[in-house]
């Protein structure tokens, strides 16, 4: 390994025992609006039984983004937010599925599989916009539509909750 990548990559080799204490470790508690939380089979909780999210404690799981189009809006949209695998492994979630809850208690089943790099975000700005339960917000899960074909499909759209509040990881 050269020089400059042992440096580059020097930060990822952590132990395992310190890499599995990070995923129990508990997480600091929200300073601003809670816009998700998230219970059930996680590693990681800063309230008794599960784990309560502002923008700041997502953020800080690491943002991302997409640019695509979706069925329910015009032309190429720009969405940011955390990257669902990355919210799922800094919990330390454990489970087959993820119920997803909407504020109206519409609630949605996502295989815990669809949790992969490059795969859906949960989006909570569109176009540089905070999403407002008005826009399909506080939390939109969005895929990259464009990306593939498999994600062009009635059973990806329907995943696709907005104004999501809740994540419950079943077992």
């Amino acid at each position: 390994m050269s020089v400059a990548m042992a440096c580059f990559m020097g930060p990822l080799l952590v132990s395992q025992g310190a890499a599995q204490e990070k995923q129990t470790a508990p997480l600091p508690p929200p300073e601003g609006p809670v816009i998700l939380t998230v219970s059930g089979q996680i590693g990681r909780q800063n309230t008794e039984g599960q784990v309560a999210l502002d923008v700041a404690l997502l953020t800080g799981i690491g943002l991302t983004t997409i640019d695509t189009n979706t069925i329910w809006t015009s032309g190429l949209q720009h969405f940011e937010g955390v990257l669902l695998a990355d919210l799922v492994a800094a919990l330390g979630a454990k489970g087959s599925a993820l119920r997803a809850t909407a504020l109206n208690d519409y609630a949605v089943e996502i295989p815990l599989t669809d949790a992969v790099a490059e795969g859906p975000i949960l989006a909570f700005r569109m176009n540089g916009v905070d999403l407002s339960p008005r826009d399909k917000g506080p939390i939109w899960i969005v895929y990259p539509y464009d990306s593939t074909t498999d994600y062009q499909t009635e059973v990806i759209y329907s995943r696709s909750i907005w104004q999501l509040d809740r994540i419950e990881v079943l077992p």
